[in-house]
């Protein structure tokens, strides 16, 4: 008989195949807003609508200035996937008040206060970050934070 995927299996499967949409040379991320098992939106790493991506500006300004990952996220021309989706909600007028967040990595200090703001409650994840503060923040805040992949049995799975 065939296996189905659980809801986290499925909308993390859907996070990472936004990330292959990512114009960022150094990591491609992607991440997808659920609310009651329905999305609400997606976003992935890149440039700003309009603003060449870092290969049309001949590279990455983070790898030439050897910026370490983790630090300095103003040195950056991208948006983070988090943050493309939190504005293609805003913009497409849905809320995201104790909605879920798909993400290919954790968020950085700066997504993770936006996530906190935004009334997200949980955030489903594939990879760390270095970022201690996030972490901190996330917990502070109350938000459940789940490890999909180092969590095979997925106990905060939604059925």
């Amino acid at each position: 008989m065939r296996r189905r995927p659980s809801w986290d299996e499925y909308f993390m499967g859907m996070a990472r195949l936004t990330a292959e949409r990512s114009t960022c040379l150094r990591r491609q991320v992607g991440a997808v807003i659920v609310h009651e098992k329905h999305i609400i939106a997606t976003g992935y790493n890149g440039a700003p609508k309009g603003i060449p991506h870092c290969e049309e500006k001949g590279g990455c300004l983070r790898q030439q200035l050897k910026v370490p990952s983790g630090e300095r996220h103003e040195l950056c021309r991208a948006l983070h996937a988090e943050q493309n989706a939190i504005i293609q909600a805003a913009t497409l007028g849905h809320s995201i008040e104790g909605a879920s967040i798909y993400i290919t990595n954790q968020p950085c200090v700066i997504c993770a206060k936006m996530i906190i703001n935004a009334g997200i409650k949980r955030i489903v994840v594939d990879d760390g970050y270095p970022d201690e503060l996030a972490v901190d923040l996330l917990k502070e805040a109350g938000i459940v934070v789940i490890h999909h992949e180092a969590d095979n049995a997925n106990p905060g799975a939604i059925e």
